[in-house]
């Protein structure tokens, strides 16, 4: 049975202070000459020289930055990515959905050994692991076809987990059917809107009508329940074996290269290191004005940062700010958070001047986690 809960519970958002960093001492000024330097549109060779002091500005900041973190507290560690608890447990995973969807075939494949905990809803899976009814959480973010799923970026700031991995799951859609149902036979074919729009040119030559339902999974369970022997599913190879359906084709979606990408949270960050390769998530807030944005990621370039995701949205409190009040009428447009990913671990220098220097000019900066980078299963 999944989890709903309805606890009313609310989390304030962790910035930048609680998760023990701050720019160092002095280093405003020097900052700021970056800053001053990247507006400067009339300076003759200003990239050249925005490296030069970029690089003098990080060889000054160094010294406090490394100082400032390493007298921090370690940070409580869970269990490393690809291992469960040391209590000999098995590690608990909550996900949105019931048994069979994607979500749960995530986190079987990034935790084999794992037990998984089926939630009503995404925030469920959220409430879950802070009330310690699982360990971890495993929730979408993104897919090549379909994009950025915005909710989930939304939940990561209103609650306090930490992202401590994640999972690219290559997508395998299949048409499941009760058995003894030939392909022939199918009228109709359930499952998302989002599953049956990538699979749009295949059932289309199939001439079935495509039904919605809520989910590949519990169109499965559905149809299974139901005996129904006119319908089929799309869904996954482990919803036909959980449900007793056959498979009758398998990756059956319109585009071979469809990858989900998958965020596993905890209480807990991890230590970040630099003997692998280490992803780092933030999400900040920046004033009005021109060029802010690009002085934002001009941080990271400057120390040769490679950003793999930049997403806005409008902030949930305050999503219009006043730009013109007038007797013709008030102008407003939107405010904006971005969550952005780069790869580097924060227990580089480098990725720990972009913050001090990102600190100098953003209203509002939080770590979401640093974590090592995923391999697609």
């Amino acid at each position: 049975m999944a989890l709903n809960l309805k606890s009313g519970l609310s989390f304030g958002c962790l910035g930048v202070k609680e998760l023990g960093f701050r720019p160092p001492r002095g280093s405003s000024s020097a900052c700021l000459a970056v800053v001053r330097s990247v507006d400067d549109e009339s300076t003759s060779n200003s990239a050249a020289e925005l490296r030069k002091i970029a690089h003098q500005t990080d060889s000054k900041l160094a010294k406090n930055l490394n100082r400032d973190f390493n007298s921090l507290p370690r940070p409580l560690s869970v269990a490393d990515f690809s291992h469960s608890q040391n209590n000999g447990s098995k590690m608990r995973i909550s996900y949105k959905g019931i048994p069979g969807t994607y979500s749960e075939d995530a986190a079987l494949k990034a935790y084999p050994e794992c037990e998984t905990v089926p939630c009503d809803e995404f925030e469920d899976a959220f409430k879950a692991v802070e009330l310690w009814l699982a360990d971890k959480a495993i929730l979408p973010i993104e897919n090549t076809l379909s994009g950025s799923i915005h909710r989930n970026y939304d939940l990561l700031l209103r609650h306090r987990l930490n992202i401590v991995g994640e999972v690219q799951l290559a997508v395998n859609f299949c048409l499941l059917a009760n058995p003894g149902v030939k392909m022939e036979d199918l009228k109709r074919v359930i499952s998302h809107p989002q599953a049956l729009a990538q699979c749009d040119i295949y059932l289309s030559k199939l001439g079935v009508v495509q039904e919605n339902g809520d989910d590949p999974a519990v169109a499965a369970q559905f149809v299974a329940s139901k005996r129904a022997m006119d319908a089929g599913v799309v869904a996954s190879p482990r919803a036909a074996q959980i449900y007793g359906l056959n498979v009758l084709a398998e990756r059956i979606q319109d585009d071979s290269d469809n990858v989900t990408r998958f965020l596993v949270l905890a209480r807990d960050p991890i230590i970040p290191r630099t003997d692998k390769p280490f992803k780092t998530s933030i999400v900040f807030c920046l004033d009005e004005g021109p060029g802010v944005l690009f002085k934002a990621l001009a941080v990271f370039a400057l120390r040769g940062i490679n950003l793999t995701k930049i997403e806005s949205r409008p902030q949930r409190k305050q999503p219009l700010r006043v730009v013109d009040d007038s007797n013709m009428g008030t102008a407003k447009y939107f405010d904006y958070l971005f969550y952005i990913d780069f790869e580097a671990s924060m227990a580089e220098p480098r990725a720990q001047n972009a913050l001090g220097h990102l600190q100098e000019f953003a209203t509002f900066l939080r770590v979401l986690g640093c974590y090592a980078m995923g391999r697609i299963f």
